[in-house]
């Protein structure tokens, strides 16, 4: 591990009973979700972690816990990374939001609910950003309906074109 990211990983580990994981030089803390905007604030104030340049989400469906928040800070003081995940169960997960910490996770966290459907306690605007308003459902949840149309090659031709529903004249 980075001698420069070690203070502040112990510190999450001994403060929130955070778990580590460690690859290739990557370090991620899996911090619990009721406590992702206290940890927030310690790496920035404590450890000049002053920037978050990625808010986002994974869905893990059909496993417990679903849903992981993943949140990368980015010291320029320091010049480091550190990843902190927050694990989220259910079909209608919620976690606070990190505006008050990181006002730039506004319109990332508007992106992670309109696609995955994560609800942020306290946000101040949680419309959303990249689907039409109106639109139903978040497409990146494993269980959204694809509803696609299968592609047309010169091999399967004929079979869709018989498949396709023809307008009248």
């Amino acid at each position: 591990m980075n001698d420069l990211l070690k203070p502040a990983v112990e510190k999450l580990q001994k403060k929130y009973k955070a778990q580590v994981n460690e690859f290739k030089d990557e370090v991620t803390v899996f911090i619990p979700a009721e406590k992702n905007t206290e940890a927030a604030t310690l790496l920035r104030d404590e450890f000049s972690f002053d920037m978050l340049p990625v808010v986002t989400a994974v869905d893990y469906c059909p496993q417990s816990p679903r849903f992981h928040m993943v949140y990368i800070f980015y010291s320029t003081k320091d010049k480091v990374y550190l990843t902190m995940r927050a694990s989220l169960d259910g079909d209608t997960p919620s976690i606070k939001t990190m505006e008050g910490v990181y006002p730039s996770a506004n319109w990332r966290e508007r992106e992670v609910w309109d696609l995955f459907g994560i609800t942020f306690e306290g946000h101040s605007d949680p419309r959303r950003l990249l689907m039409p308003p109106n639109w139903q459902g978040h497409p990146l949840r494993k269980d959204y309906p694809l509803g696609y149309e299968e592609v047309q090659y010169s091999f399967n031709f004929d079979e869709i074109d018989l498949r396709k529903p023809k307008g009248e004249r």
